[in-house]
């Protein structure tokens, strides 16, 4: 079966990212997320490897603690934010280990890892964990941009032809707005399901209309001609 070479993270990712070092002053984390316009920074060594992140989320519990008392119990439950509050450096703030993934994964597993870890965006690390890009939400979405006579090329390609080669002209392919339509007839209806489950897996698929059928089928109310 032709198989569809998935987008991986390195065809999405901004690249090179925004860095700091451990000892990026609080100042400095706050004015280079505010120059460069994004909501974290990735923390890395003199050589290059990633050893944290620091997010607007790290940096905001300065704020919040500025003018609270908080009880004895809060103290406790926040006891995390509280030592963030009081940090000086991106060492002492940033989140810890960070959630990477490598160029080579699919946007797939980015889309999960993000959704297991809840998180907005993932670092991109080589083999030596040193830092190569950033893959945000929004790039994982680009997919969707891709156009709809790609996507029908694809269709074609890698379904029609292998599930219905001697119809495969017959079937009609239309893409709009990401939904693939399907119709024509197939000389073997156990395999409509299969055709609708490997659409829906091609990137910047958003759904599948399936009006395949079999080939001595008629629509409903259909009479034979005379």
């Amino acid at each position: 079966m032709p198989v569809a070479v998935p987008h991986i993270v390195s065809d999405v990712m901004t690249a090179p990212a925004v860095t700091v070092g451990r000892d990026a002053r609080f100042k400095e984390l706050v004015r280079v997320m505010d120059e460069r316009h994004v909501s974290a920074v990735p923390v890395v060594s003199g050589e290059g490897r990633v050893v944290g992140v620091v997010s607007e989320a790290d940096l905001l519990p300065k704020e919040e603690f500025r003018d609270r008392e908080l009880t004895r119990f809060e103290r406790i439950q926040r006891r995390s934010d509280l030592t963030k509050a009081e940090g000086m450096t991106a060492e002492e703030v940033m989140s810890t280990p960070a959630v990477t993934v490598r160029p080579d994964d699919t946007l797939a597993l980015a889309a999960r890892r993000m959704a297991v870890h809840h998180v907005k965006r993932l670092l991109v690390v080589d083999d030596a964990d040193r830092l190569r890009g950033v893959v945000s939400r929004g790039d994982l979405l680009k997919v969707f941009l891709r156009s709809g006579e790609d996507i029908e090329e694809e269709v074609r390609r890698t379904v029609v032809s292998y599930l219905f080669p001697m119809h495969a002209h017959a079937i009609h392919v239309s893409v709009g707005d990401g939904i693939v339509t399907l119709r024509g007839p197939v000389h073997d209806t156990s395999l409509i399901w299969v055709a609708e489950r490997l659409v829906h897996g091609i990137e910047g698929v958003v759904g599948v209309e399936s009006q395949l059928s079999g080939e001595d089928s008629r629509p409903v109310g259909t009479c034979p001609a005379e």
